[in-house]
């Protein structure tokens, strides 16, 4: 059996090996990395925004997201987030959360200190390199969120969203992009598209009935891949998952 943390770190291990190349030493200086567990219901707040922050959360199952309200108490959904991604990590810089954290369905976390965190950056190049790549990784995936909320109509705004956690919770190793189990409703994928969860119904529905998903309630099927992908105007390239 695995020591626990080995356990715990090896997806985060896993995800980084695709982003540097780390070798066994990195891989140790991981799994000794300080921790705490919890474990969170879905809908859970994980850190909400004005937080003083002083660890870093890794989501070890489930789902999570961020989000922003505005004044008015309008939520607007800024990412999704699977298993082995660290949710967080400008709290390495930046102390003061700027946003919220809140889980998308029962989760398990391991909460890093930052300054653990701090010091196996600088003590392995490498893992900096792909902690690094990783935060630019999902500057990326934002600047996109903008151009879809921004740019692209109903429909391709939610198929731009379901090809983009398709293709990612491939590359995590939790199933075929094919077909999946949606984790969020319709009122996540409202507040993460700019509309409304009738509208979001009603976009379904229609990519449904046009044969491009199959869907029963949260099961979602794609049947054309190549319709979806023009259809969401969905270019794989910003996910930046070639090495």
């Amino acid at each position: 059996m695995a020591p626990p943390h080995e356990d715990a770190f090896a997806a985060l291990i896993r995800k980084l090996d695709r982003l540097a190349a780390l070798d066994d030493a990195d891989h140790r200086a991981i799994a000794a990395l300080p921790f705490r567990l919890s474990t969170a219901r879905a809908g859970a707040h994980l850190v909400r925004e004005r937080d003083v922050v002083s660890e870093c959360c890794l989501l070890m199952s489930g789902y999570a997201f961020r989000y922003k309200v505005a004044a008015n108490g309008n939520r607007q959904i800024v990412s999704f987030h699977l298993a082995s991604d660290i949710l967080d990590l400008q709290h390495l810089m930046l102390t003061r959360a700027d946003h919220g954290l809140q889980t998308l369905t029962d989760a398990r976390l391991a909460w890093i200190p930052v300054p653990a965190l701090q010091a196996l950056c600088r003590e392995r190049p490498a893992i900096a390199d792909a902690l690094w790549r990783d935060t630019l990784i999902d500057a990326s995936i934002f600047r996109e969120w903008v151009l879809n909320v921004g740019q692209r109509d109903a429909k391709s705004r939610i198929a731009h969203m379901l090809c983009e956690f398709a293709v990612r919770r491939e590359a995590a190793g939790l199933g075929s992009p094919e077909r999946f189990e949606l984790p969020m409703t319709q009122e996540h994928i409202a507040d993460a598209t700019g509309l409304t969860a009738v509208h979001v119904n009603r976009m379904l529905m229609a990519m449904n009935q046009e044969g491009i998903i199959e869907r029963n309630k949260r099961d979602v099927r794609i049947r054309d891949w190549e319709r979806m992908r023009r259809l969401a105007d969905f270019d794989i390239d910003y996910l930046h998952m070639a090495a």
